[in-house]
């Protein structure tokens, strides 16, 4: 959020030359950001691990057993990554050329669609824990996700830009920006008391049918 106040704090003609000042912020966020999502996954995995591992998971931790090794996992993650990557060059490339042809504008492709195809097996996997009345590894996989691509991999994609000298900032503009934040603030609320019930899903599924709309509606050119 501190790009976006930083925008509309400095005024124009002060002679400050906002965009230039407004990449400087923004990779020093980035790099912030990183550190702090490194001190994050230090807490959570290695200092702090029993924090985070339900009373459930203790007592079934002697029972599973992994169905794979350490070193077979990590070829399929690299793998599959490498594949993903080279599909989603490829979605990004028609992402223009389907917004024409659909008529949908390219905010609720790349927001809306694209995060609920790309993320099916997470929410599947996040509904099938749900249902087996596991919610921290069902929180887990959904939050996580989330924590993931907006504390590390837009920050990295920023401090990556900034090697490689592209101009890439953390400026998503009013609405983006103030979607993002309405979300936290939802999701905070809804998981402040620790318990769940059908209500809170409802709420949250309404709140993100209504940023789709929002985005549905964006930079559609009105009629004439």
């Amino acid at each position: 959020m501190l790009p976006l106040m930083f925008k509309y704090a400095v005024k124009p003609e002060t002679g400050v030359s906002i965009a230039e000042y407004t990449l400087e912020l923004s990779r020093a966020s980035s790099v912030v950001m990183l550190v702090a999502y490194i001190g994050y996954i230090v807490f959570q995995l290695k200092t702090h691990r029993q924090i985070f591992d339900s009373q459930e998971e203790v007592e079934d931790e002697d029972e599973e057993k992994a169905v794979i090794g350490f070193w077979s996992g990590f070829s399929w993650l690299v793998g599959m990554t490498l594949i993903i990557a080279l599909l989603s060059e490829y979605v990004v490339g028609t992402i223009e050329a389907a917004s024409e042809t659909w008529g949908i504008s390219i905010s609720f492709i790349s927001i809306i669609l694209i995060p609920i195809v790309g993320n099916a097996a997470e929410h599947a996997g996040a509904i099938i824990f749900a249902f087996k009345n596991k919610l921290d590894i069902s929180l887990g996989v959904a939050l996580g996700s989330a924590t993931q691509i907006s504390m590390f991999a837009v920050p990295l994609c920023v401090v990556v830009g900034w090697i490689m000298r592209i101009k890439m900032d953390l400026d998503f503009n009013l609405l983006e920006t103030g979607c993002l934040a309405l979300t936290i603030l939802v999701v905070a609320f809804t998981l402040q008391d620790g318990t769940s019930h059908y209500m809170k899903g409802v709420v949250l599924c309404l709140c993100y049918a209504a940023i789709s709309a929002c985005f549905f509606v964006h930079k559609i050119p009105a009629p004439l």
